[in-house]
């Protein structure tokens, strides 16, 4: 007893035979519904088209024609959707058309509209369809009487020729349209991001040196009350109040290192990773081979990636050593964390690894952790390198 052949891993169905199994009739039904796809798809095209163009001069052609593009992606769609449902073709969904603020006006959404080449490439397609689509038609019917024998592979032949046309004229282009969907979700990991970071300032400041500086307010505020009557208390009233405005300049310190630490604006990584490694738990050596210092964001990322991946080792890895090495090669800056603990950090287990991939990841980093039970632990990040000289430039341009 045979069992049908599973899909496989590649993009397509499993190498021909002449067995008549599912994959051959799923082929055979693609190519027999190919004649009213396409007479359907021609139809509608010209229709559009001609329409569109026809009424160009007036005030309703183009905007006709624009929405005629929106109907020729929604026919896109469909083909896609039976190419993967009957070649097996793995092939995504463009990205949507990207949306027009309501006050760019009407125009803006014109032009966007008609300039869409996802929308012609599917006229294109619906267009050159139909001699095609007659033929499969045809080759496929009489095959199915006369020439049964052979038909597995004629039905791969005409439908090999049928994927290249979708994936040539209905795939997304895969480069641009990759990285439009990577911005995209890297745009969202930012603002996310950068809401977290403010929500917890907010929150330090409230519960933190905002709250220790009301109770000093309050507390000389009495001491001046007590200052005639009872010097002495007011006197101790004071030093209390000196040692609140210490406690409070330290967590002011403390929250300003959080935003952007003086030592790496002063100094550079080299100085700043040093006072990270000073203040964690285990010995940490801290190497750092840069030919110069990269841009601020970059240099900005890589110090918090390292204090963050430290304050994991302090917490977590129970190591007796750790390492953190920099350096560069060729347009990327690397980073790699090793310590010598326990090992079994995974991206989902609560330390923050996902959260700092997402972050590397936003700005076209990479992020790779590499733990095994029983250790060691290494994490290696990698961010593009931009010159700091090189953003001054720009920026300099900018404001001109």
């Amino acid at each position: 007893m045979t069992t049908s052949p599973q899909v496989p891993d590649h993009d397509g169905p499993p190498p021909v035979r002449s067995a008549f199994d599912r994959w051959t009739w799923k082929e055979i039904a693609h190519l027999l519904t190919n004649l009213p796809m396409a007479v359907a798809g021609f139809v509608y095209t010209v229709l559009m088209v001609s329409i569109g163009v026809g009424l160009a001069v007036t005030v309703i052609g183009l905007p006709l024609l624009a929405l005629g593009l929106k109907g020729a992606r929604l026919l896109g769609r469909a083909e896609r959707g039976r190419a993967r449902g009957l070649l097996g073709l793995r092939i995504d969904e463009p990205s949507p058309m990207t949306g027009v603020r309501r006050e760019e006006g009407f125009f803006a959404w014109l032009w966007s509209s008609l300039k869409d080449p996802v929308g012609w490439r599917a006229v294109l397609y619906c267009f050159i369809r139909l001699p095609w689509g007659v033929v499969t038609f045809a080759v496929t019917l009489v095959s199915l009487f006369v020439l049964w024998p052979v038909l597995p592979y004629m039905a791969r032949l005409m439908t090999n020729a049928d994927r290249g046309m979708v994936r040539g004229l209905l795939s997304p282009s895969d480069e641009l349209e990759r990285r439009i969907a990577e911005l995209e979700s890297d745009r969202g990991v930012v603002v996310d991001t950068a809401a977290a970071d403010l929500r917890r300032i907010e929150r330090d400041l409230h519960d933190g040196a905002q709250a220790r500086l009301v109770a000093l307010a309050m507390g000389l505020g009495l001491a001046k009350e007590k200052l005639t009557d009872d010097p002495e208390a007011a006197a101790r009233m004071v030093d209390e109040a000196h040692g609140e405005v210490k406690v409070a300049l330290q967590e002011l310190r403390d929250l300003a290192r959080g935003i952007h630490p003086a030592v790496l604006t002063d100094r550079g990584l080299d100085a700043a990773l040093s006072a990270i490694a000073s203040r964690c738990t285990v010995p940490v050596t801290v190497r750092v081979d840069l030919p110069g210092r990269p841009a601020q964001a970059i240099e900005g990322i890589a110090y918090f990636t390292v204090s963050e991946l430290l304050q994991n080792v302090s917490k977590h890895s129970g190591a007796r050593a750790a390492s953190v090495d920099v350096w560069r090669s060729a347009d990327r800056l690397l980073i790699q964390v090793t310590d010598d603990g326990r090992g079994g950090a995974s991206m989902d287990g609560g330390t923050g690894m996902a959260g700092l991939a997402e972050r590397l990841g936003a700005v076209d980093g990479l992020f790779v952790l590499d733990s095994p039970d029983g250790g060691p632990t290494t994490v290696t990040a990698e961010l593009p390198w931009r010159d700091r000289e090189s953003e001054k430039t720009a920026a300099g341009a900018r404001t001109a």
